[in-house]
């Protein structure tokens, strides 16, 4: 308990900003339909959402080393701010991805912080505790801007107001917390290439996590309305997706440290394509099937990135665990920069279940690119602890260095 009060700011802050961010890309996908935007229209609002947000995760590290945690935080979230106000000023798609870049860098920019202050403020004794509670307290506000958008009217300067307001409120805790701020850290060398030496299938991972992850999340309403969901219909539907990958994470992490990973990763991709065909099939079969399809994905393709950060690691060494998870999250939004616009394409061209077509053949490559790779060479025989990785910021790999080497 004390140690959830110590960082009640951070982790305020981290509500505060889930809500108001995690809801704005379902509000758009569904605004979106009731303003009469192009299915490709509506994916790019995504793929521009992820575009800031690999925008913010470069220049964060560096904003935050010239102005300081607080003021860095600050500039983010009135982008934020700005980029959701912004939207009940013009109704043109256009003007509205330009927005979503703000937004995601937003995101970016604000994790970046709150994750470089609450690795300053972390022990040794306390890293365990503290990360388990991040955990929990990042995917139990995600889980709630799902469900918030049930209540939120499409295309409604209310909504975009309300989600303005929540992003304006996670201004103060952090800001008026009487903690000081703590020097701030060296912003972590962007080297692509060294996730690429340590494991070519971790990269394959990643980019297949943000495949399924970010086309599900930004062009999931698309699909739900294509298959008769109503809108507080489809935030279940979306909020199942979360529900089942946060159910995922004990099992699977037990099932990373005691077998070989790449054998977890081509089983999970082949439950994933399992999955996605029942997603599929479950379209008439009615709304408890299609919700119990959404958890059922969802379970079986959020945990990929996870396992594949953990083989990357095994292949790293201390000094490189920092760069390395940066790496990966730099393939991760490469991979989500390009997803929504692919799938409202196929989509628009091939109906509801291109999204979950597109996924599974995703799935199938990373199956067979792992089978090849197994030959390449042998399991290692020291490994890291598996962990779950949030896909936040590229300083993540701070707070998660050595909780991996924990062992």
């Amino acid at each position: 308990m004390r140690l959830i009060i110590s960082f009640a700011a951070l982790f305020l802050s981290v509500v505060l900003l889930q809500l108001s961010t995690g809801g704005v890309g379902p509000l758009d996908a569904i605004s979106g339909l009731t303003l009469g935007f192009s299915k490709e229209e509506i994916g790019l609002l995504g793929s521009s959402h992820f575009l800031g947000f690999f925008i913010g995760c470069w220049w964060a590290p560096r904003l935050m080393g010239t102005v300081g945690h607080s003021r860095a935080f600050a500039a983010f979230t009135a982008l934020g701010a700005i980029g959701l106000m912004g939207h009940t000023l013009t109704n043109n798609p256009m003007a509205w991805a330009l927005m979503r870049i703000a937004s995601g860098l937003c995101v970016a920019g604000c994790y970046t912080v709150i994750e470089a202050w609450l690795n300053a403020k972390v022990t040794n004794e306390t890293r365990g505790r503290a990360m388990g509670s991040y955990r929990i307290v990042d995917m139990g506000a995600s889980l709630g801007a799902q469900l918030i958008i049930a209540v939120l009217p499409p295309a409604a300067y209310v909504s975009y107001n309300l989600l303005a307001i929540l992003c304006c409120a996670a201004l103060l805790p952090l800001t008026l917390t009487t903690a000081s701020q703590p020097e701030t850290p060296a912003a972590p060398r962007l080297r692509p290439k060294l996730a690429w030496r340590c494991s070519p299938l971790a990269v394959a991972g990643v980019l297949v996590a943000a495949l399924s992850s970010a086309s599900f999340r930004m062009v999931g309403p698309l699909y739900g309305q294509e298959v008769g969901l109503g809108i507080d219909q489809i935030a279940f539907f979306l909020a199942a997706f979360v529900l089942g990958g946060a159910l995922a994470q004990y099992p699977l992490g037990w099932l990373a440290d005691k077998y070989d990973r790449r054998w977890v990763l081509i089983w999970l991709s082949a439950a994933a394509i399992v999955s996605s065909g029942i997603t599929i099939s479950a379209a008439g079969l009615g709304t408890v099937a299609v919700m119990l399809s959404a958890g059922l994905f969802g379970f079986t393709t959020f945990p990929i990135f996870s396992v594949s950060a953990a083989h990357a690691h095994d292949f790293a060494t201390s000094d490189e665990r920092v760069e390395l998870s940066a790496a990966l999250m730099f393939f991760f939004a490469l991979g989500a920069i390009a997803s929504p616009l692919a799938a409202s394409a196929l989509i628009t061209s091939y109906g509801p279940g291109a999204l979950f077509a597109m996924i599974a053949f995703g799935h199938l490559g990373l199956i067979l690119f792992g089978l090849t790779r197994m030959r390449a060479r042998p399991t290692p025989e020291e490994r890291t602890q598996y962990v779950y990785a949030p896909r936040t910021s590229f300083v993540i790999g701070r707070l998660l260095k050595r909780a991996r080497e924990r062992r």
